[in-house]
């Protein structure tokens, strides 16, 4: 699934995910040994799970120009002359002196998932969202894609973005709720196999040290006591706040899709109904969200996070 995997009604809106995104080039990637797949729906913690990725690799550090650099995105097309097939193969040309991490929206079935009997040892790091929350903070961030983006691809904003925040639920955010719940009923039988680790947004800034902990035990990082005080502090989204510029794809594309500010905006839970999505749209959401999903323990670690149901 991905940020605008929906059939939207608005002239000029596109029908399926938008041309940037080809969920199809994960299917060739020859999978290692060591490799870390971080699979997240749209605007629900992606970024932030990167960067912990990254300082965990590293050991903690700010020496990067772009996390999209350190941690490439398996569907993203830079621009319509790119080809495909090159594309891939600078994903298999990633050096071996360290392991390989990389960004999905993508579940099982588009994303190939290896079982750990079945193949190289790859392990999946799964993070959710509070789904109004991710569908409330979507329209300001496609909002801030820059213009020249927009042009490149031949996608009127408008179509997309829409006159207020009604009219982009109405349309794109019906969208992406649905890839949503499909994220969370492909990924969820899966939630207690070995090789898989679910992490909740909402458990990130409740205590981000417990979770960032969590996940390096589940990667097998073996991190030395005196690095975890750098490792926490850039992993921290007050820190990757003060250096928006490496979290906003600066490198992957001649032309910027993002303008300054547009990736990162509070790292905050519980503020849907004041970004726009009311009462009676959370209750559609829900419906819709039982009718995909139809396990309410899913639909209810889906909304609040917490300790994983058995």
């Amino acid at each position: 699934m991905t940020d605008l995997d929906t059939a939207d009604p608005h002239d000029g809106a596109p029908a399926g995910p938008p041309p940037w995104i080809n969920p199809t080039m994960q299917q060739r990637i020859e999978w290692r040994d060591g490799d870390i797949v971080i699979s997240v729906p749209g605007k629900s913690g992606t970024t932030w799970a990167m960067n912990i990725v990254h300082q965990l690799r590293s050991g903690g550090t700010d020496d990067f120009v772009d996390i999209y650099a350190e941690v490439p995105w398996l569907e993203l097309v830079p621009s319509p002359d790119a080809e495909i097939d090159d594309l891939v193969a600078r994903f298999d040309q990633i050096t071996h002196d360290r392991r390989r991490a990389f960004k999905t929206h993508s579940a099982p079935g588009e994303l190939p998932y290896i079982r750990p009997e079945s193949g190289p040892d790859v392990k999946y790091l799964v993070v959710m969202r509070d789904l109004d929350e991710a569908i409330a903070s979507m329209r300001p961030f496609l909002d801030r894609h820059s213009d020249a983006w927009w042009e490149l691809w031949g996608i009127p904003k408008e179509a997309i973005v829409g006159p207020d925040f009604a009219t982009f639920f109405e349309g794109v955010g019906q969208g992406l709720a649905f890839a949503g719940f499909a994220f969370l009923a492909e990924w969820w039988p899966l939630r207690h196999n070995p090789n898989v680790c679910f992490t909740h947004y909402a458990d990130l800034c409740r205590d981000p040290e417990i979770q960032i902990r969590r996940i390096a035990d589940f990667l097998g990082f073996e991190v030395a006591d005196d690095a975890w005080p750098t490792i926490l502090e850039h992993a921290s989204f007050g820190w990757m706040k003060e250096h928006e510029s490496k979290f906003e794809l600066c490198s992957v594309s001649e032309v910027p899709p993002l303008t300054p500010g547009a990736m990162l905006r509070r790292g905050e839970v519980g503020r849907s109904e004041q970004d726009g999505i009311t009462p009676e749209m959370s209750a559609r959401l829900a419906e819709m969200g039982r009718q995909i999903v139809g396990d309410e323990d899913a639909l209810a670690w889906m909304y609040k996070g917490g300790p994983l149901p058995d």
